[in-house]
């Protein structure tokens, strides 16, 4: 029996509990929130789960064996912190810190107590996301040139935030995992037109191994809810739209191949390939439950989780470098590897 707690009630941390608490083998004892309104809720909800407004109420508890916490980002660093040093397993949700030392202090923290540290990248245990990943693998795309990825809707405007920390986290997991790979470079240009110093727009040219390229459009101002990702490979390439209900996922046969040989430029011709579309068959399982399930097998299996502390500090370390790009008026800047990250001191 796994014994759990969730800090944050708002707006996420209710979908947690709801998991939880229909799991076997695992008992959600306590939920923390500093709105008694949200905790009356939740106490009307579940009956079961006690309440409070002291999150030291759980990191003291020796009955509880790990937290997830579901709170603004400015407060993921310490509630995070506590709980490792309490030996508490921990899944925050994304970004899973504020800054990349940060970051590094709850990813070592973790690897020095032997406790599962995971981030909230929900969209890594989607059956889309992990399809994308299975083709790219396979080969089935052939070599990868691009992927270009929107996310975009009319709000929700943050007071904390800009969008890239609160939208951007999103596509870089998702490009991180299905290329298994990290970026080696970030440029970014965003503006904030309606908050003074929050960007509401913004646009992240990436570069990966291999030619790679990325392109991530983030925005609280405009008039559609678009998530889409589009991967061009040099074999077929593949529409990713979230937004639909019923084909999320359509593989297009299309390609273009220049002609081996040829004498002169008259003879210069492109061959253009237009094949099948096809959408892939994919399960409809809830990615939260997925991920919480993920969270209580790697603390029973002692096994890394597939977004663990590596995989939310990557992300944390792209965003951080994407803001100074902003500031730097779209400068393309350098990004350290997670080895490079996690190296004791490193960055001190």
């Amino acid at each position: 029996m796994i014994t759990v707690a969730v800090i944050g009630c708002g707006y996420w941390g209710p979908n947690l509990i709801r998991n939880f608490v229909q799991f076997p083998g695992v008992r959600m004892k306590t939920a923390v929130d500093l709105n008694l309104e949200r905790l009356r809720h939740i106490a009307q909800l579940y009956p079961g789960v006690h309440t409070t407004t002291q999150a030291d109420d759980v990191f003291q508890d020796p009955e509880i064996d790990a937290i997830m916490i579901a709170t603004p980002v400015t407060t993921h660093h310490p509630l995070a912190r506590k709980g490792l040093m309490a030996g508490k397993h921990i899944l925050v949700e994304k970004p899973m810190a504020a800054s990349t030392a940060e970051a590094q202090e709850l990813v070592q923290l973790a690897t020095d107590r032997d406790l599962v540290l995971m981030a909230g990248h929900t969209f890594l245990y989607t059956a889309a996301v992990n399809k994308i990943k299975e083709l790219i693998s396979s080969g089935e795309l052939g070599h990868i040139y691009y992927i270009s990825t929107t996310r975009v809707n009319l709000g929700l405007f943050q007071e904390d935030i800009n969008v890239v920390w609160d939208l951007a986290p999103h596509d870089i997991s998702i490009l991180n995992y299905v290329l298994g790979s990290e970026p080696e470079t970030v440029a970014a240009q965003g503006q904030a037109y309606i908050q003074s110093d929050i960007e509401d727009v913004a646009f992240l040219h990436l570069t990966y191994p291999g030619d790679i390229i990325a392109h991530t459009h983030v925005s609280w101002l405009n008039p559609d809810k678009i998530r889409r990702i589009t991967v061009v490979g040099s074999k077929k390439m593949l529409v990713y739209d979230d937004v639909s209900t019923t084909e999320k996922i359509r593989v297009y046969d299309k390609g273009v191949t220049v002609q081996p040989h040829y004498d002169t430029f008259g003879e210069f011709q492109l061959s253009y390939r237009f094949g099948d579309i096809y959408t892939p068959r994919l399960d409809d399982n809830e990615p939260l439950k997925n991920e919480c399930q993920h969270f209580v097998h790697c603390i029973q299996r002692g096994e890394r989780a597939r977004s663990d502390g590596h995989s939310g500090l990557a992300v944390v370390h792209v965003i951080e470098k994407a803001c100074e790009s902003i500031r730097r008026n779209g400068e393309q800047l350098p990004l350290r590897s997670t080895g490079e990250l996690t190296k004791r001191g490193a960055g001190q």
